[in-house]
């Protein structure tokens, strides 16, 4: 169905044939254009010559062939606007088979993407990785677990020592004499001012703030 509305491949090619035709013959029309103007202008001038020379006759065959040159001048204008308007109409219909293109392009791939990941594939990963993850750990509990000489050790007998060496530890450090003297308070020289700290850049724009809201 697209193929039959946008064309293929070499449609494709032929479309981009015909907006270089179309653009030369653009730039063909715009030079004849703009020699147009110059005869146009140039019978002007020619037509002031004529009139300061009191040759009416002469001046008025000169406007004659001005309003020729302006009748071919604004067929060509026409042309131009016509070959503007099929050259939009091309871009756009190159703009959408390409984006078709784009999206034909992107189903194909997600389908062959589906096609190579199949769901019961991916249970069955996922039922491996659970299984090696369960029994990853019971290894792990199983290292774990107290062997030899260490296993017959009771842990209510090894909790209940521990208590008693961190009473012991505390009893001691109550019983031990303070060492450490209170700090003596900081005295100032009397007829001496204690010297201001520096303030911070946050501490003086704080301060600015608050004289500007106290105004």
């Amino acid at each position: 169905m697209f193929n039959r509305l946008f064309g293929k491949p070499k449609q494709e090619t032929n479309a981009l044939t015909t907006l270089d035709k179309l653009n030369e013959t653009l730039e063909m029309l715009e030079k004849k254009e703009k020699v147009l103007l110059k005869k146009a202008a140039a019978e002007v001038e020619k037509a002031k010559e004529f009139t300061r020379g009191k040759n009416k006759r002469a001046a008025i065959q000169c406007l004659k062939r001005k309003r020729l040159y302006e009748q071919q001048i604004e067929q060509l204008g026409n042309f131009q606007l016509r070959i503007h308007d099929q050259m939009i109409m091309l871009e756009g219909a190159k703009a959408t088979t390409e984006t078709v293109d784009a999206l034909r392009t992107g189903a194909a791939a997600m389908k062959a993407m589906q096609k190579a990941t199949n769901i019961d594939d991916v249970d069955k990963t996922m039922d491996e990785i659970n299984e090696q993850t369960e029994n990853m750990k019971q290894i792990q509990e199983a290292l774990s677990t107290p062997i030899g000489a260490a296993a017959d050790f009771d842990e209510d007998e090894l909790e209940a020592e521990l208590e008693e060496l961190e009473g012991a530890e505390l009893e001691e450090q109550l019983l031990q004499p303070a060492t450490t003297a209170p700090a003596a308070p900081v005295q100032v020289p009397t007829g001496k001012k204690p010297v201001p700290q520096k303030r911070t850049a946050e501490e003086e724009e704080l301060a600015n703030l608050q004289a500007e809201m106290a105004l």
